[in-house]
């Protein structure tokens, strides 16, 4: 049996409709085919899914589609700007080679830009803390929070 639901993803609205149980990464992935949102240990323990629910990180394979009805959800395809320009979090993190193999990348730059969107001045422990429950097998972390500080003072306007 499915079920209907609506939900704006990255600005554009999208009906569709899902199993009870379907997990949102999977409908943002198989059905949307928005593959930005990695799957990774489907238990919300490494970040690799990490959206942006109605302002609020969230692990998208620990949400229900049902609970989505009616969200707005961003991924990083949402990141870019209107002009075609990418968000600091995404140029900061080419600048400081803060992508490696790209896996967790998505979910790295949606949690840092959910930090950003609270808190526009975060310090280095606050950028670490965070990140903690995204994983990264291959940077060693530091060039992700370089990125994260360079892009809050982009953001600021370089004060």
């Amino acid at each position: 049996m499915k079920i209907p639901i609506s939900l704006t993803v990255n600005g554009d609205k999208y009906d569709v409709m899902v199993s009870p149980l379907s997990k949102l990464v999977d409908v943002l992935r198989d059905d949307l085919l928005i593959t930005g949102p990695k799957k990774g240990c489907a238990e919300g323990e490494c970040g690799a899914c990490t959206v942006i629910m109605d302002g609020k990180p969230v692990s998208s394979c620990l949400v229900l589609a049902p609970q989505a009805d009616g969200k707005e959800i961003t991924t990083i395809e949402g990141l870019e700007r209107e002009d075609g320009t990418l968000d600091p979090i995404q140029e900061e993190f080419m600048n400081s080679a803060a992508i490696q193999c790209g896996y967790c990348s998505p979910g790295m730059m949606i949690m840092s830009k959910a930090l950003l969107m609270v808190n526009p001045h975060p310090t280095e422990e606050e950028v670490r803390d965070a990140l903690s429950g995204n994983l990264c097998r291959c940077t060693g972390y530091q060039q992700i929070v370089d990125a994260v500080m360079a892009a809050a003072e982009k953001e600021r306007g370089g004060e």
